[in-house]
């Protein structure tokens, strides 16, 4: 009797610890729906797992020796795409291994706790000692699968992959192209703060120092998993330099991000399905760039869907980017449309693909950042416009996570 005391005593030792993105302190509105959901399904049989198919799980963990062998394979180095998708695929499934063990190893020791209250041979101290540690023991297990539930999301297999970056210049004049290039200085601040390589495609300057368009690419691992949400409409509240009189003014600009497209994703583009357009790079370059017909425009017929760059000399390096950009803005177009055709409720992070809608306001007197997205507002826009977007896409990934999460389990 005193050894099944003890294991009554040890039962939640194990428990497992709350990590930062779980942690009460740090969590949104939408996590907390899906504990009071998860603690009413507890409420009625505290030990029910029912929701979660422990089957399930082990098949999907079967696929980690498989994994391993592939990762193995010599040749794979020759395939950065595959290895990365690998990779990825690896951890994620390392990780729903250790979630799993640590969930049913709770709700196990929840159900010894259980066992020992119910048996009449139990005397009154062990039982009251047992039913103490299966309360303490109930909100870990109420964390333990809501942790478990997030390893179980599907993951965006282009998450892994680099981004494609489109800034333009919106509404305020000149204002409005000095924002596009202090938006660009930006992430390009972020990219190397994390060792990500940026790569110009195509860039059109504006007056003052302004910037009307920029595409570029950005190369590193999770870089559009990463940047993914900051698709929309920027807009921007300051005294312009133009101003005389110390007004605030409005402006705004507009922000694409999609994932660069890869073999994988079987893109084909006949020859009788474009058109391409050979002209003269405008801009800074010198008499080599701007008098050379090196800049090349490409067109998808079908779609209707244009891509172009004019920032190599070589015009073969030039449409080399552009048909990649093209397949990268197909590739986000058919994920658009396959997500409006399975109907899915869940209003993306991503947005609707409206460069009109607006995501984020700077305001440069208060010194405030605001994401209306998820009503987050951080006072601290001068270290975001050096490149410091860590909590504003933390909190964003974190407010994706938990709306998948409320999504399943509605």
């Amino acid at each position: 009797m005193p050894a099944v005391g003890l294991r009554a005593q040890m039962a939640c030792r194990d428990r497992p610890q709350i990590h930062a993105e779980t942690r009460p302190e740090t969590i949104h509105a939408g996590i907390s729906v899906v504990l009071r959901r998860l603690h009413a399904l507890s409420a009625t049989n505290p030990t029910c797992h029912s929701m979660i198919d422990r089957r399930q799980i082990e098949k999907r963990l079967n696929r980690l020796q498989e994994l391993e062998s592939e990762l193995a394979q010599p040749d794979l180095a020759k395939r950065p795409a595959k290895l990365r998708q690998l990779v990825q695929e690896h951890a994620a499934l390392k990780k729903l291994g250790e979630k799993s063990d640590r969930y049913f190893r709770l709700a196990t020791q929840i159900e010894e706790n259980e066992a020992m209250v119910a048996a009449d041979e139990t005397d009154a101290e062990l039982k009251a000692l047992a039913e103490q540690d299966i309360e303490e023991c109930r909100p870990a297990l109420e964390t333990a699968r809501a942790d478990l539930l997030v390893a179980l999301l599907p993951p965006d297999p282009t998450a892994a992959r680099n981004a494609i970056m489109e800034i333009r210049a919106g509404t305020g004049g000149d204002e409005a192209g000095l924002f596009a290039a202090n938006l660009l200085r930006m992430y390009q601040r972020y990219a190397e703060s994390h060792g990500w390589k940026i790569g110009m495609i195509d860039a059109h300057a504006g007056s003052m120092g302004g910037c009307k368009e920029a595409v570029f690419m950005v190369e590193g691992d999770n870089a559009y998993g990463t940047l993914r949400f900051e698709s929309g409409g920027h807009r921007v509240q300051r005294v312009p330099v133009t101003e005389s009189q110390g007004r605030i003014h409005t402006s705004a600009a507009t922000v694409a991000v999609f994932p660069e497209a890869e073999p994988e994703d079987e893109i084909e583009l006949p020859a009788d399905e474009l058109r391409v357009d050979i002209f003269c790079s405008s801009g800074p370059g010198g008499q080599g760039v701007n008098t050379t017909y090196s800049a090349v425009r490409v067109t998808h017929l079908p779609t209707g869907i244009v891509a172009q760059s004019q920032d190599e000399r070589s015009q073969h390096r030039n449409r080399e980017k552009a048909l990649t950009v093209l397949k990268s803005r197909i590739l986000d177009a058919r994920r658009r449309e396959e997500e409006e055709r399975q109907g899915r409720n869940r209003r993306s992070l991503m947005g609707s693909g409206d460069r009109s809608e607006r995501i984020r306001t700077y305001n440069f007197p208060q010194n405030r950042v605001t994401d209306h997205r998820i009503n987050l507002t951080l006072y601290n826009l001068d270290a975001v416009m050096e490149g410091d977007l860590e909590e504003l896409l933390a909190a964003l990934r974190q407010h994706d996570q938990n709306s998948r999460l409320e999504e399943q389990t509605a």
